[in-house]
């Protein structure tokens, strides 16, 4: 077994799981690289290291530093743990209507929690954070929405795993947050096989699924006009908090117990899996449903958990 020396060694590496007893299709597969297996607990955790290096790495982060980031939840629990463990004072600000776990995780790892309006969301996170920033230029702002060590950390670290592991890759599916993801794996993967399909998943305009993001919301993460995201994504799929429960229900029943937006995924690939005739579906499961659990998705009325999303972030 191997050893090692430090927790934030463990990023990254994470498995990719055979899901494919939920393909329509016998002809196509569907397997899932369960980011949940991250020591902070979600694919974050990779930008998180990911960009606190660079900032050490190019001067932008000085030793003792205070960071502050907008953040509905994993970012900003990555960030926490690789703030506590390399000594950075850090201030999330996050909407109020977040779920009770978000706030635990951030506080169990020493960061500072400042509120945004719960009726302005992510957005309105990033406003505030944004103007926080301006009158407090002592604070360091990694921003992850525009920072290129966020897509970097996926092109180098998540795509390469997933080629490694799973070279007959056709399509690949994510989540569409920051967009980092999409970006950084999509691009590794198009360029080892152009021939294969990036789909992004997206909330119905207005929804609240937790993590993603619609981009006819009215922001547009620099991270993808940055990296070409219309030329990369070859299709976008709406996915809405009915199906994303439903499919987070359906990924128990096989006994992967995800978060939210890996429901979204999931049916995505679904859908995907329904629309051609044979392939490899390689999708991403943000994290795992521990952070969720007082969401009710897995055990409460489905009505009931559905109607709640619409006033809690549950990412």
């Amino acid at each position: 077994m191997a050893h090692y020396s430090g927790i934030l060694e463990l990023i990254g590496e994470t498995p990719l799981l055979e899901v494919s007893e939920l393909s329509p299709s016998p002809r196509v597969r569907i397997l899932a690289k369960l980011e949940g297996q991250n020591p902070g607990g979600s694919v974050k955790d990779r930008i998180a290291l990911a960009m606190v290096t660079d900032a050490e790495k190019n001067g932008r982060l000085a030793p003792g530093q205070s960071i502050l980031e907008p953040s509905s939840g994993n970012t900003g629990i990555g960030l926490a743990m690789v703030c506590r463990v390399k000594g950075y004072p850090l201030t999330i600000v996050m909407p109020a209507n977040v779920s009770t776990e978000r706030r635990q995780a951030l506080e169990a790892w020493g960061a500072t929690i400042i509120e945004s309006p719960a009726s302005e969301g992510s957005n309105g996170a990033v406003r505030m954070a944004q103007r926080i920033v301006a009158e407090h230029p002592e604070h360091a702002f990694l921003y992850q929405y525009a920072n290129p060590a966020n897509p970097r950390a996926h092109y180098e670290g998540t795509g390469p795993e997933i080629w490694r592991d799973c070279p007959e890759v056709t399509h690949f599916i994510a989540g569409l947050g920051t967009t980092g993801t999409l970006m950084g794996v999509g691009r590794f993967l198009k360029e080892k096989n152009p021939a294969i399909r990036v789909w992004a998943i997206e909330p119905p305009t207005g929804e609240l699924v937790d993590g993603l993001r619609n981009l006819d919301e009215g922001y547009i993460p620099p991270v993808f006009t940055d990296n070409g995201g219309d030329d990369l994504l070859d299709r976008r799929t709406i996915v809405g908090t009915r199906d994303s429960i439903e499919w987070v229900r359906k990924l128990a029943g096989i006994g992967v117990f995800a978060g939210i937006s890996s429901g979204a995924v999931m049916a995505g690939a679904v859908k995907c899996a329904s629309t051609i005739d044979n392939g490899v579906i390689v999708v991403v499961f943000a994290d795992g449903g521990w952070k969720y659990l007082s969401t009710g998705a897995w055990t409460g009325d489905i009505d009931e958990v559905v109607e709640r999303a619409r006033t809690m972030i549950y990412f």
